[in-house]
């Protein structure tokens, strides 16, 4: 359960007007699975998940920016900075920032997608310290040179070759072009060709020192980890940068407002000469607030979630059209999407799209029955349990969790907001969002005669 008290913690520093606030946002039985979280003064958050049971650590920070706070030209800085962050700092060589980690058989990486950032490193728990330390350090004291910018540039347009030459990736960035056009979260994180050559290294300074204040940063830790401990670590790497300036700084809230998607029905192919067509029939779904969430999370996972689920047998099982067929769901702040994704051989799109549209139709006007619902209630806390078996998952869970909806859900409040997810609430779900118009984007080796009848199929 979830408590709301607050704990003040001693000061530690002469300086400090602001105390530290501690509170335990979900007690574990026995100290396992135990949330805490603590506010340093200067508006840092640090939250922590505790489990004594096993013997290795993953240590985060989430930064409140992604590819959607980006202007036009400056499309792909956040993936670019993301790059350049280990690229060195006044205490660290590229070099001795990935051998540190190695040396003690760690793994760090990190990953920018449309809100968020996050830099993670997962070591033995004995070895926490230094993660901390090596993190703290690339996330305050980056010097982004001149130098770094230019060799990095190679990396990055390398890494845009390579999902280029990934007609099935790139799908689903043209995917996200044709529902929200040519504003932020219609643009590709990585950017494009242009925009990342016209990246200059003063822009990119001045966008780091904009948005990785503490105010917009989370920091998460899960496994066999003192929160005390942790806390002061974290605190005593971001005062030794000079982090910590203003001690009445309060953190950002959670992302907010409203962005109306574009108009349904719309089509977007690129003809590429490739051996499949990938295709990725959808239309707006929910805000990641939304409350229905639970109950489109059931219908997701019933329509296009497994082996068992509608499309795929009905496109790979009977039919054998397809190897790879599902559908997904993406909520952000203040929209979402819902999508059927395929790739299948260029002769058989448009069966393929036919049985997509048939049975996104069908469960629009008639529902899911009740035993579909029922196996897609269990298969969906299975694999929620599942996907939280390891630090990572445990780290990634609290730390998207305080950034983005400012609360913390415990395993088994989960659970049971799945398994109080109706029929007829899917149902619901299935006639407002399936009962939308569709809109497609297709990858893949199209004559004109087939182009034509792709814009019919959305009609």
């Amino acid at each position: 359960m979830t408590s709301r008290g607050f704990k003040a913690t001693a000061r530690t520093s002469p300086e400090a007007r602001a105390v530290a606030r501690t509170q335990t946002l979900i007690k574990g039985e026995n100290g396992i699975g135990t949330v805490r979280k603590t506010t340093l003064p200067g508006g840092l958050r640090i939250v922590t998940e505790t489990q004594p049971t096993v013997r290795s650590a993953t240590f985060g920070i989430w930064a409140h920016v992604g590819s959607r706070d980006e202007t036009p030209s400056l499309n792909g800085a956040t993936h670019y900075l993301e790059h350049l962050l280990f690229k060195g700092t006044a205490r660290r060589s590229a070099l001795e920032i990935s051998s540190a980690l190695d040396a003690v058989g760690g793994e760090m990486n990190a990953f920018t997608a449309k809100e968020y950032t996050c830099y993670y490193a997962r070591v033995l728990d004995s070895d926490l310290p230094l993660a901390i330390d090596v993190v703290c350090d690339m996330l305050t004291g980056s010097l982004i040179r001149q130098e770094d910018v230019e060799v990095e540039r190679g990396a990055i347009l390398e890494e845009i070759a390579m999902t280029e030459d990934d007609p099935g990736d790139c799908v689903h960035d043209l995917f996200a072009h044709t529902m929200f056009g040519d504003n932020p979260l219609g643009r590709p994180v990585l950017g494009t060709v242009d925009t990342v050559n016209a990246l200059t290294a003063e822009r990119i300074r001045r966008f780091y020192k904009k948005h990785y204040d503490p105010t917009h940063l989370v920091v998460a830790c899960a496994g066999n980890i003192d929160h005390n401990k942790v806390v002061r670590q974290v605190r005593a790497a971001f005062e030794q940068a000079g982090a910590l300036k203003d001690p009445d700084a309060q953190p950002i809230a959670p992302r907010g407002g409203s962005r109306a998607l574009r108009t349904a029905g719309r089509v977007e192919l690129v003809d590429r000469s490739t051996e499949q067509a990938h295709i990725v029939l959808g239309m707006p779904g929910l805000a990641r607030t939304d409350e229905r969430r639970w109950a489109l999370g059931v219908l997701n996972t019933a329509l296009g979630g497994g082996m068992s689920s509608r499309l795929f047998q009905e496109v790979r099982e009977k039919r054998g059209l397809a190897y790879s067929v599902y559908s997904y769901t993406s909520g952000f702040a203040d929209c979402g999407l819902f999508g059927v994704y395929a790739g299948c051989r260029p002769s058989q799109v448009h069966d393929v799209l036919k049985i997509c549209r048939d049975e996104l139709d069908q469960v629009a006007e008639h529902g899911l029955p009740d035993d579909e619902i029922e196996r897609a209630i269990g298969q969906l806390r299975g694999s929620t349990v599942l996907g939280l078996e390891d630090t990572g998952a445990l780290m990634n869970r609290i730390g998207k969790s305080e950034l983005c909806w400012g609360e913390q859900m415990s395993v088994d409040d989960m659970l049971a907001r799945i398994t109080s997810v109706t029929p007829d609430d899917v149902r619901a779900v299935a006639r407002d969002i399936l009962g939308r118009r569709p809109s497609l984007s297709v990858i893949g080796p199209l004559k004109d005669k087939q182009a034509a009848r792709l814009h019919e199929a959305v009609a």
